[in-house]
């Protein structure tokens, strides 16, 4: 996931609040997940990673519910975002089994398409990639 206009943020609060934001946003996080196995970090900058092991497509977009609710009760204003009056989030989902072709790498190809298409699709939302079929590339669900 990625914090909406985070740039636009440290440039009119400043690098101290950016930074105090981005610990409200990971408490927001920690909030939503709810099982000991599930682990949530910082991924770089203003993204984060929530990995929900043996969690399928349905409750990792309620959990991706949840983080959406959380952070926006806690309303942190950001009066240049271009989405909404206080800071928000976009979220891609990824759901994979370990298989010989999947690893890694594809792992977190899949779900960055999935946040891109999220952000293509006005941000503050989620949306879930989904395995490739025999007929098309790509399938997105929101």
């Amino acid at each position: 996931m990625d914090v909406d206009h985070f740039k636009l943020y440290n440039d009119t609060y400043g690098h101290t609040a950016g930074d105090d934001c981005l610990r409200q946003i990971s408490s927001a996080i920690k909030k939503a997940v709810l099982r000991p196995a599930d682990l949530t970090a910082r991924y770089g900058g203003e993204e984060f990673v929530v990995l929900l092991p043996t969690t399928d497509g349905l409750g990792a977009e309620e959990v991706a519910e949840r983080i959406l609710r959380t952070v926006d009760s806690m309303a942190i204003p950001h009066k240049r975002s271009l989405v909404s009056y206080h800071v928000t989030v976009s979220i891609g989902i990824c759901t994979m089994l370990p298989t010989d072709k999947n690893n890694i790498a594809l792992f977190i190809e899949n779900a960055d398409a999935a946040l891109y298409k999220a952000k293509t699709s006005g941000r503050h939302c989620f949306k879930h990639y989904m395995e490739p079929s025999a007929q098309s590339n790509f399938h997105f669900k929101h």
